[in-house]
């Protein structure tokens, strides 16, 4: 409201000449929040996918790991551990591998804002609790796309997977 009294001031006194600019802070500011909007989509957009890739990846790993194993797998059910052992044992060997893989990936991003702190002289800031998310993220994941594989682990019929070669 107050910009366009302005601009009509300036026009009558400036003869209908457009030698000024008139800028308001707040639509710049409002502007700039929606690109920031937009930009916080794109990313998390991308994130997204990377989880459903890096979960994906995770559940190749297990369900290989469950074919190379059939026959161990096939003997401790002989030996009587129950289709709930066999799921928790996947799962544990599913979250070291989250769990290896969060570490390498916070050291990482530790390490590069050291990079771009002593290197770039740029300042990255690094607060607890993003660093939290990320790892119980990466933990979840890895939990999540380790169920099937697990449970596929504990539906395995113990005669077939005893013959299994």
């Amino acid at each position: 409201q107050g910009a366009k009294m302005l601009e009509r001031t300036m026009r009558y006194g400036h003869k209908d000449k457009d030698d000024y600019i008139i800028r308001v802070p707040l639509d710049e500011l409002a502007t700039a929040r929606k690109i920031n909007l937009i930009f916080t989509i794109v990313l998390a957009t991308i994130a997204s996918i990377s989880l459903i890739v890096g979960g994906i990846g995770i559940m190749n790993i297990m369900l290989a790991t469950v074919t190379e194993r059939t026959q161990e797998i096939g003997v401790r059910r002989a030996l009587g551990a129950t289709r709930k052992d066999i799921t928790v044992h996947f799962l544990i060997e599913t979250l070291t591998l989250c769990l290896l893989g969060g570490c390498i990936g916070v050291l990482g991003g530790w390490g590069f804002a050291e990079f771009r702190h002593h290197i770039l002289e740029a300042t990255t800031i690094v607060t607890t609790w993003s660093v939290l998310v990320a790892f119980c993220l990466s933990v979840t994941v890895g939990l999540v796309f380790g169920l099937y594989p697990a449970r596929r682990a504990a539906e395995l019929d113990p005669i077939e997977a005893l013959r299994h070669a």
